[in-house]
């Protein structure tokens, strides 16, 4: 049996992850100062951001929403997000009741108005739930952007907005969509520091 060498694996992981920063910092300034100015404007708003995704992505969807409503980088007032993937109930009655297809459309449904922002993740742009809640989501209206990879999928063609990471391994997609939501986050944690004083 051939031994792995765990640092071997970490430096390739490491030099594959930066070359796939490297080409998204190229090439994504533009999409990604769209939907940054699309949050921010949303929140001044006094809409909300509601983030929603499968497996890391689910995780992702949560991670980023606490950062809106508790903090990021800076003391500013909290921020309105809601991860749709937060309630084991929902979750679970809702793929029981009405296929595992349709587990994001009900709270979607339930929740999202028209001033909202949502931003769905998904490395593939196929997966069939999220594919249902961006067509729900333009039936309410409520804007819509993407996370994806690097070949976007059909989910493209059912958003308003589409930031296609340069990858196509799943780990590295996943790694990059927490960079541009942080990136993000960034942008609206200073806007809102700011106009409150905060540092």
């Amino acid at each position: 049996m051939t031994r792995v060498d765990p640092k071997t694996v970490a430096m390739r992981h490491f030099e594959r992850l930066a070359e796939a920063a490297e080409a998204a910092a190229e090439r994504l300034g533009p999409d990604i100062a769209t939907y940054a100015d699309w949050a921010l404007t949303t929140l001044r708003a006094g809409g909300r951001l509601l983030f929603c995704g499968n497996g890391g992505s689910a995780a992702t969807a949560e991670h980023v929403a606490t950062e809106y409503v508790i903090r990021f980088r800076r003391e500013r007032v909290p921020l309105p997000a809601i991860a749709l993937t937060g309630s084991t109930g929902s979750l679970t009655a809702g793929a029981n009741d009405f296929g595992f297809a349709e587990v994001f459309v009900r709270p979607l449904l339930a929740l999202g108005r028209s001033d909202d922002l949502l931003i769905v993740h998904s490395t593939s742009g196929a997966s069939p739930n999220i594919l249902a809640v961006a067509r729900a989501a333009a039936e309410v209206p409520i804007r819509t952007v993407a996370l994806v990879g690097a070949g976007g999928g059909p989910l493209t063609e059912l958003v308003d907005h589409s930031i296609l990471v340069p990858s196509s391994d799943t780990a590295t997609i996943q790694e990059l969509h927490v960079a541009v939501e942080h990136a993000v986050a960034d942008y609206v944690d200073a806007w809102f520091a700011a106009e409150t004083g905060a540092t």
